[in-house]
């Protein structure tokens, strides 16, 4: 059982975050920074923890993999960016590291979004009845009315250019909507387990 004063606690740095609600205030700006020090706090933690301890250390110290050292050492030339004779050797790390997170994040898309692309052509007409797939055929005027809705190479005099334009806006147009929504319900939430846990743990109403 959660000893009452960390619940106490909690419920403090609680409504000193939603004291913004009010306007800004000291309150609110000294549990902000309590709360970036603590995650960053944390997030050193598990670094340690997590990463370095038994991925990095164990294998070097542990099971003599000495070759563990040069990761220590490439890091290390990170902070070389602070000497005028040596910051070419940093820039060189930080340019070496740009290109391989390009490159993971090309192969990334690659492997991620082309399967999502091919899977967005799908038959319309079926073998059974209605004989009319409904979801692909949706997907597919989706597909085509967006796309037409990009494509800026031509002019959109064209009456059915400009159609097919208009009524992909209006999808996209939904399409945000509903982004928008499920980030609001998940902003909201939120702060209905926030409200919870004040009435429930820390005032302790009957539920």
């Amino acid at each position: 059982m959660t000893p009452f004063y960390v619940i106490a606690i909690g419920a403090l740095c609680t409504l000193g975050i939603y004291s913004i609600l009010y306007r800004e205030n000291p309150v609110f700006r000294f549990f902000e920074h309590v709360f970036i020090g603590v995650a960053a706090g944390y997030g050193f933690y598990f670094i340690i923890t997590n990463v370095l301890h038994p991925l990095w250390w164990t294998p070097l110290v542990r099971e003599g993999k000495w070759y563990w050292a040069f990761p220590f050492l490439i890091g290390a030339m990170f902070y070389l960016i602070y000497s005028r004779r040596l910051v070419w050797m940093a820039r060189l790390v930080m340019v070496s590291f740009m290109g391989l997170f390009a490159g993971s994040q090309f192969k990334g898309f690659i492997t991620g979004y082309v399967p999502w692309i091919r899977s967005s052509f799908q038959p319309v007409l079926g073998p059974k009845p209605p004989y009319v797939q409904f979801t692909n055929l949706a997907m597919f005027i989706t597909l085509i009315t967006v796309m037409s809705y990009f494509f800026f190479s031509i002019s959109h005099k064209n009456r059915t250019v400009t159609g097919s334009a208009r009524v992909g806006r209006w999808l996209l147009m939904l399409a945000f909507g509903a982004i928008f929504g499920s980030t609001v319900m998940g902003r909201m939430a939120l702060f209905i387990d926030r409200v919870a846990f004040l009435l429930f743990d820390f005032l302790r109403l009957p539920r």
